[in-house]
Order: C-alpha cells, then sequence, then structure tokens
C-alpha cells in the first residue's frame, strides 16, 4: 500500500483508507439533520433542541486532547476501529432513547468518537502517506468527508419515508460497524514508526509535546482557527440569509445543493495544487474566496444571487478540502506526532465551535448583513496570516525535540 521509504499504490490505499471515513460519515450525516427533530419530539423547547445538537461538537473538543492517549496506547488502526464501535453503541442508544437525558449523552459520545477517528485517520495517513503525496491524500480525505455527508441526509430522507425518524440512528450504527469492519483490513504501520516513538505505549507527554511545538501552534494554529470559524461560520448563514429573504425550505435546499455540488468536487484539484506548488497556493485564495463569498451574500437578494454566491462560497471551501490536516501533519513531529496533531485538532475544532456564536453576536448588535461583511473580513485577514506564517514555516521547518 504505502511505505515511508518504499513505492505507493493508490488504488490499494483507496478502499482501506477511505472506506471507513465513508460508511461512518454517511451514518452521521443521516442522523445530524434529525437530532433536533428527535429532541423536538421528546418535548424540547427550539433552543434546548439547537443545544444539543451541538453536544456533539462539543463532546469532539472535548475529547481531542484525550484521543491522543488511546491513539497511541493502541495504534492508529485499532483506535480507528473503536471509534467506530464507540460510535455504534451511542447510536443504537440513540434509537432507543426516550427522554432528553439519554439522547443528550449519546450525541456527546458521538462527538468523542469523533474526536478519536479523527486525529487517528489523520495519524495514520500521515504515517503512511509519501509526503510528496500528502495533500493529495488528506484533501481526498476532506473530500470523501464531504461525499459522506451529503449522500448521508439523503439516505436518512429515504430511511424516515419507508419506517420511521428513529430507524435512521440504527442505520448509523449499522454503518459505523461496516466502517469498523473495513477499518481491519488496514495494514498496522511499519515497525520503524513504532521505533521513532521510542517504543513506549504512551510515548512523550502531551503538554511536553505541546509546550515544545508552543510558537507553531499560536502562529499557524491561530491561522487555522479563522479557517475553521469561516467554514462553520459559512455552514450557518446560508440558511439564515436564506431564511432572511423568504425563501421557503425548497429553495434553500436549491441553494445548499449547489454549494455542495461545487464543494464536492474540487478536493483532488486543491491537492494537487498544494502538492505541485506549495500549501500557501491553495490556503490563500480559499480563505480569500470564501471571504468574497460572504460578504457577497450582503448584497445577494434574489435566488440566482444568492446561488451565485453559495457557489462561490462551495468553490472557496472546495479547494481548501483537507489544508487543516495537511498543514498539521506537515507541522507535526516525528515523535509526539499524535499529541501534536490533538492540540493542532482541538484549535481547529474551537474555531469552527466560536464561528457560529461570533456571527450570531453581530447580527444581535448589527444585522445579518453587517455579520457576513463582518467574517469575510476575518476570512481574508485569515488568509494574510496563514500566507505569512506558511512562509515562515517554510523558511525554518525544525521540529524541537519534545520531553519524554
Amino acid at each position: 500500500m504505502a511505505h515511508p521509504t518504499g513505492t505507493f499504490s493508490w488504488p490499494r490505499f483507496i478502499v482501506s483508507a477511505y472506506g471507513p471515513t465513508l460508511f461512518s460519515m454517511i451514518g452521521y450525516g443521516a442522523v445530524l439533520p434529525l437530532i433536533a427533530l428527535s429532541a423536538l419530539r421528546m418535548g424540547a423547547s427550539v433552543p434546548l433542541s439547537a443545544l444539543i445538537t451541538s453536544f456533539s461538537s462539543v463532546g469532539t473538543i472535548c475529547g481531542d486532547l484525550p484521543a491522543s492517549w488511546l491513539t497511541v496506547r493502541l495504534g492508529e488502526r485499532r483506535a480507528i476501529a473503536l471509534a467506530c464501535i464507540w460510535d455504534a453503541a451511542w447510536m443504537a442508544t440513540a434509537f432507543f432513547a426516550h427522554n432528553l437525558v439519554v439522547l443528550s449523552v449519546a450525541i456527546f459520545a458521538v462527538g468523542l468518537s469523533a474526536a478519536v477517528f479523527g486525529l487517528a485517520r489523520q495519524s495514520y495517513i500521515t504515517e503512511m502517506v509519501p509526503v510528496k503525496f500528502r495533500a493529495r491524500a488528506l484533501s481526498s480525505l476532506g473530500g470523501t468527508f464531504r461525499i459522506g455527508m451529503f449522500i448521508g441526509p439523503v439516505a436518512g430522507s429515504g430511511i424516515i419515508a419507508v419506517w420511521d425518524l428513529r430507524t435512521a440512528y440504527g442505520f448509523a450504527a449499522l454503518m459505523s460497524l461496516v466502517a469498523a469492519g473495513v477499518t481491519m483490513l488496514l495494514p498496522d504501520l511499519p515497525e520503524e514508526t513504532q521505533g521513532r516513538r521510542g517504543g513506549s505505549k504512551t510515548g512523550p507527554r502531551l503538554f511536553a509535546v505541546l509546550r515544545a511545538h508552543l510558537r507553531v501552534l499560536a502562529t499557524l494554529g491561530t491561522g487555522i482557527m479563522f479557517l475553521g470559524m469561516i467554514r462553520a461560520a459559512r455552514q450557518t448563514v446560508l440558511p439564515l440569509w436564506c431564511e432572511s429573504l423568504g425563501l421557503d425550505a425548497s429553495h434553500t435546499s436549491l441553494v445548499y445543493a449547489a454549494s455542495m455540488a461545487v464543494d464536492m468536487s474540487l478536493f483532488f484539484v486543491g491537492g494537487f495544487i498544494m502538492d505541485r506548488f506549495g500549501r500557501a497556493w491553495v490556503v490563500v485564495p480559499s480563505m480569500i474566496i470564501l471571504g468574497l463569498g460572504l460578504a457577497g451574500l450582503a448584497i445577494a437578494h434574489t435566488v440566482p444571487v444568492v446561488i451565485v454566491a453559495a457557489v462561490v462560497l462551495g468553490f472557496g471551501n472546495g479547494i481548501g478540502s483537507g489544508v487543516i490536516m495537511t498543514l498539521g501533519s506537515d507541522a507535526s513531529p516525528d515523535v509526539g506526532r499524535a499529541q501534536f496533531l490533538s492540540g493542532w485538532r482541538l484549535l481547529g475544532d474551537s474555531g469552527g465551535a466560536v464561528g457560529p456564536v461570533l456571527l450570531s453576536a453581530i447580527t444581535a448588535l448589527a444585522s445579518l448583513a453587517v455579520a457576513t461583511v463582518a467574517m469575510g473580513a476575518v476570512s481574508v485577514f485569515g488568509a494574510a496570516w496563514l500566507g505569512y506564517w506558511i512562509r515562515r514555516s517554510d523558511a525554518d521547518s525544525v521540529h524541537p525535540p519534545a520531553e519524554s
């Protein structure tokens, strides 16, 4: 399949490496739009339903740092499989849930599994894929995530039409079990990788690694917080803008479909450009285009113009598929990689949590149009920030030693 010092075969790599992500994201995508509806049916108010939906993201943020301990102790392949089984168990719990407490705990636990799955998957691909293919491999991983999240809601709607809403959670549990089975097709990492880790089952201490790489986390890491913030704001602002224009659900779905179609089609292109010309050639344009798309919504007052803005946002997000993972993998050390990536992912996930909150705060203080322009400005600033620090990191890409 792949070897850090040997040849790399894409056909052998695709099924075993991307299969678990595709199946798990199809399952998660099937239930994500239904969590709020499940809560409403159990008696929750609209604000409480939205809060319960957010518990998955909260769980992921809470699990980002502990995920490194589990990944190093079990190894990437076993950690991925365990995360899938854990996810299946809690999706099944949500299937049987009849009150808000059980549903909330289940959704939070699903977020924890996402933290382990995401970290172990990124660490595995970083180790197995030669550096010259890294951006393409990780952007394809991001593309697989998008494809799964596109297929999932379609599958979920069909399941609900034939059976009922709860059945979608059973479907998600089944997809996670399939993902666990496919994961077992993955080979273990090469022995020399374990040697670089010092032969320890625990590896370097988490906070020692993060402290040793504090400069990278404070510079490039801040940049990926901006990117996570803008991506999450983009997902929040589109339905809000459509609603503010009085568009019905069918037109809103059309806007989303147009954006997602472009988003899904560009992931490999962005990865190829990053591998061929450098990371900044994708990261900077991606964030500038996202910023222009967000700002453009402020003057979008008809359905065709809104679709154009949505397509621009899809283009900006699509070419940037996998950039957060790629930059993190580039910056990560050989020793303490999982620990470093756990901190890196925490920054990106935290930015994703802050984005919708900041958008809501600006909207409350001013208006939605002002909020979209402000987030567009943040995106352009983030592009400049990342462009500067990517060049600096290329100039002095030396990993400081981590304490054992």
